[in-house]
């Protein structure tokens, strides 16, 4: 096959997207957003419409139609079909999600049950070469399992990365032309035209997603790159056998895999759901650092394609290079480390387990109370009797303090047994159909500063999920009568004179949203 051919279906791949993506902002930025508890997370001002995967889907339909008519193969036919409708059930499980929740299970089962089917129709890891001593190693009964593992782990992981604008997207693409070479190196058409319209269609879709971003992938997009480029660069890998399309895409994503691994770490230490979503990956903390999402975005993509250089050298040079290859590679990522700040103590395992640990017990008390005020919600009859459930949940917890701004009007509750002293304090901004900010203070003889942090992210995440679920039910607007409601002691603490923080005596801590830090 002739590279203009590629090249004109990276042009029409493009110009797909680029034009269907006007269309979808118009018609679907009512729906934008539609998941309010996802909200809480999320740093955009406004909301952002999440159908960008109907741009890339529609590209991929047209690329592949037209693959499967320029270049017809009876003998591939089947396994060519496996590929296109196996991926558009992916991204239909994906896209379902996106209108309305189906759960981190169901969504599981499904994508186990689309790898599954991909596997009996043909798209099967059989064997794996060692890109070393090219030996290869006969799988078996193994492959089945193998097969699903890869498909729904590469599925979920370009899903995990799509945490910031441009960077799912901007991966995919290097992935894509990725394939496209291997795909040329094999003499393979179908997967050559596949993955020159997709990367395509990324550059179109990254016109419209990098930052700020006009529209995301959505789980929808992310689901099907991630399964395309799974199956994909089994098509691609000689005889089913695990080389270079295969181990590239793990190099390629070797910085995300390891912050998605330590996250889930993290979640599970503290006793956390491991796919709840929190702002400590690696791209917040370099935005904590003062670079701006842009910056951050090209960071990541740099750090991507150093991965990416390795897995190219691993099969291009000789293995007498591999030493000098690697410490290249390393000198590099040092370099880039130190160019922006990167604090490479974010990855030891030992400080995590020593500050998560203690706190396991208090994270599943406050869990079981966010999910009891969520149900609470259902049955309140007004707003006002959610905020009195919601101040039982605060006298269980160490917070001296809490106020809600509310559309600008303060709602405050105190605490009658705290002591005088030093105070932390924190404010989460929490986005819906009203504007709303939640401010926490409590005694650093209490808690530590990262127990605390956690505790009011916690705290706050549970009021915004009841009061969406209490609007979604009553279709009505949130407005509490009282302004300022002081509260009785815990029965758990001795009663102490009622103490009104001081301004002076607070330490503000890394909230979800603005930081301000105050020495005492």
């Amino acid at each position: 096959m002739e590279i203009s051919t590629a090249a004109l279906f990276i042009g029409v791949g493009f110009l797909i997207s680029w034009l269907t993506i006007p269309f979808i902002l118009k018609k679907c930025g009512t729906l934008a957003d539609s998941h309010k508890s996802r909200k809480f997370h999320h740093t955009h001002k406004i909301p952002v419409p999440r159908f960008g995967g109907l741009a890339l889907v529609i590209a991929f339909v047209v690329m592949a139609g037209l693959a499967l008519y320029l270049f017809p193969n009876p003998d591939r036919t089947s396994v060519r079909l496996t590929i296109l409708f196996t991926s558009l059930a992916m991204f239909g499980l994906g896209f379902a999600d996106d209108l309305r929740p189906l759960g981190a299970r169901k969504k599981l089962v499904g994508q186990i049950l689309i790898a599954g089917a991909a596997f009996y129709f043909g798209i099967q890891i059989t064997s794996f070469k060692n890109p070393i001593t090219q030996e290869v190693y006969s799988l078996g009964i193994l492959g089945l399992p193998v097969t699903v593992l890869w498909l729904v782990a590469m599925t979920n992981l370009i899903n995990l990365i799509d945490g910031i604008d441009g960077l799912a997207g901007g991966v995919a693409l290097m992935l894509m032309l990725l394939l496209m070479y291997v795909g040329f190196s094999a003499s393979m058409p179908f997967p050559i035209l596949c993955t020159a319209g997709m990367a395509g269609a990324l550059l179109g879709f990254l016109y419209y997603n990098f930052p700020p971003a006009k529209i995301y992938l959505g789980d929808g997009g992310a689901y099907f790159l991630g399964f395309l480029i799974g199956v994909l660069s089994i098509n691609s890998s000689h005889k089913g056998t695990i080389a270079a399309a295969m181990i590239a895409p793990i190099f390629a994503l070797a910085l995300p895999i390891t912050d998605v691994s330590l996250a889930i770490l993290r979640r599970g230490l503290r006793g956390l759901p491991i796919f709840r979503p929190d702002r400590k990956h690696i791209h917040h903390r370099l935005q904590e650092f003062g670079n701006s999402r842009r910056r951050t975005v090209l960071v990541l993509y740099a750090v991507s394609l150093l991965f990416l250089g390795v897995a190219f050298g691993i099969f291009v040079l000789a293995k007498n290079w591999m030493p000098l290859l690697f410490g290249a590679f390393f000198l590099g990522l040092l370099a880039l480390s130190r160019s922006f700040k990167f604090r490479w103590d974010w990855f030891s395992i030992g400080k995590v387990f020593g500050n998560s640990l203690e706190m396991r017990k208090e994270v599943q008390y406050v869990l079981q109370m966010a999910r009891w005020l969520e149900l609470e919600a259902e049955r309140c009859d007004s707003i006002d009797s959610l905020w009195n459930d919601y101040k039982f949940m605060l006298r269980k917890v160490n917070f001296c303090k809490v106020e809600l701004q509310l559309d600008a009007t303060p709602y405050v509750w105190k605490s009658l047994t705290e002591k005088p002293g030093p105070l932390l304090e924190v404010s989460h901004d929490l986005r819906g159909n009203h504007h709303m900010v939640m401010s926490f203070w409590a005694s650093e003889e209490n808690c530590s500063l990262k127990q605390f942090e956690l505790m009011s992210e916690l705290m706050a995440e549970a009021w915004m999920k009841a009061t969406c679920k209490w609007q979604a039910i009553h279709e009505l607007p949130l407005q509490i009568d009282g302004k300022t409601v002081g509260e009785t002691k815990s029965p758990s603490r001795s009663e102490t004179p009622n103490y009104v923080p001081d301004s002076s005596s607070l330490h503000r801590v890394p909230a979800s949203v603005e930081v301000i830090r105050k020495s005492v």
